[in-house]
């Protein structure tokens, strides 16, 4: 029997078009001199960092419409342009374009490739 573990889970989800599946980092809860923030505030902020662990296809790309071979089969498959965004990124973000959900009780965000400021990527990271 297989475990179910959070790895486990990510890997039935299918991210859409040029949406990216981010684990959000844990928000600063304190200033910089020491006071606590409470939570209303920690999710007003408007760029959030977070790890990057899905990513969609990207933006498709229409075919072009070549009639003048007949006798070609038609390739049906859609293509796309891929986003720049890889898994285990550290990502800078819009808070205001993302969408929180929660699945196999952790939090994740969805934002679209657009809302995202800055990638962060170890290059040792896929070695």
């Amino acid at each position: 029997m297989l475990e179910v573990t959070a790895d486990n889970q990510l890997r039935k989800i299918i991210i859409i078009g040029d949406r990216v599946l981010i684990k959000p980092k844990h928000p600063m809860d304190r200033t910089a001199s020491g006071l606590f923030l409470p939570p209303s505030v920690q999710e007003r902020e408007q760029v959030q960092a977070g790890y990057v662990m899905k990513v969609g296809p990207g933006y498709p790309i229409p075919t072009p419409a070549e009639n003048d071979e007949p006798w070609r089969e038609a390739d049906e498959k859609v293509k796309y342009l891929p986003l720049q965004a890889r898994e285990g990124d550290l990502a800078m973000f819009l808070q205001k374009g993302a969408i929180e959900i929660e699945y196999g009780g952790e939090k994740y965000v969805i934002v679209p490739q657009s809302s995202i400021l800055m990638l962060e990527r170890s290059d040792d990271l896929f070695e």
